[in-house]
């Protein structure tokens, strides 16, 4: 048998098995279809696609981080803000994704939008901000129940930017400040009421002690020394005021101002 005569049809063989290898990488799945119907998923490396007869189509099965655009939306109290965020989900299901949607990428997007704008109108500014993420684990589960028909697993939901008017922003401003107010007047409110009371508590110690107050002016002298001034005080103990005042009431009962010591004047 001639082998030659046979050589068109095996280069003819060979260049139909080339042009039919397609490589799929590791990250990557093909969904396959013979004569326009679907036949299959084909695994990462070389793989054969029949020219004419079969087509593939790539999904890349990473986890794609989608930006989803400021939307502007009013929130239950009625406070209109712009919002942004940004989903992170990646292809399950690759059929489904090839199948069920024409192109799961900007549909994932636009329902993002629209929950995102959905799940802002159902609370208030106040829980918005301080809640954020309990809104986005919110706008997840309803993206992510809607789609698992497309085949899609959103992992993640994170909302990057609340823009608020400029104009709430400086009553937020206004409010802030007023609240710091509030706590450093009451701050300073209790601890005049502390200070009031350990000095009434040291006022009742030197009292009972009869030494302790020319030691507490010695001590107050002796720190008034330290510091480099020109100023000279004299510090006069109260129980000789108090012995002036007797000798002075002492003095007009000898002249007869008054009656008795500690009367008053006639």
């Amino acid at each position: 048998m001639d082998i030659s005569a046979f050589g068109p049809l095996i280069a003819f063989i060979v260049v139909v098995i080339v042009i039919s290898i397609r490589q799929i990488n590791e990250y990557e799945r093909g969904v396959r279809f013979t004569l326009g119907r679907f036949t299959g998923i084909m695994q990462p490396g070389w793989r054969l696609v029949l020219p004419i007869f079969q087509s593939m189509k790539k999904v890349d099965v990473r986890v794609k981080a989608l930006d989803v655009p400021d939307q502007e939306s009013l929130t239950k109290d009625n406070i209109p803000i712009r919002i942004n965020a940004v989903i992170y989900f990646k292809v399950a299901d690759a059929s489904k994704a090839v199948l069920a949607v024409e192109n799961f990428l900007y549909a994932t997007s636009q329902l993002a939008q629209t929950t995102m704008r959905n799940a802002v109108g159902e609370v208030t500014l106040d829980h918005l901000l301080s809640t954020k993420d309990e809104v986005s684990k919110r706008i997840q589960e309803i993206v992510d129940k809607v789609t698992d028909e497309w085949g899609i697993d959103v992992q993640n939901v994170e909302l990057k930017d609340i823009i608020l008017p400029e104009s709430l922003k400086r009553v937020i401003a206004r409010e802030a400040e007023a609240e710091r107010e509030k706590r450093a007047v009451i701050i300073a409110s209790q601890g005049e009421v502390e200070s009031a009371e350990n000095m009434m508590q040291a006022a009742t110690m030197l009292a009972k002690a009869p030494g302790a107050l020319h030691l507490r002016t010695l001590a107050s002298i002796n720190d008034i020394s330290a510091s480099p001034s020109n100023t000279t005080i004299w510090m006069v103990p109260i129980e000789v005021l108090h012995a002036v005042e007797k000798l002075s009431e002492y003095a007009d009962f000898k002249t007869g101002k008054v009656k008795t010591p500690g009367s008053n004047t006639m």
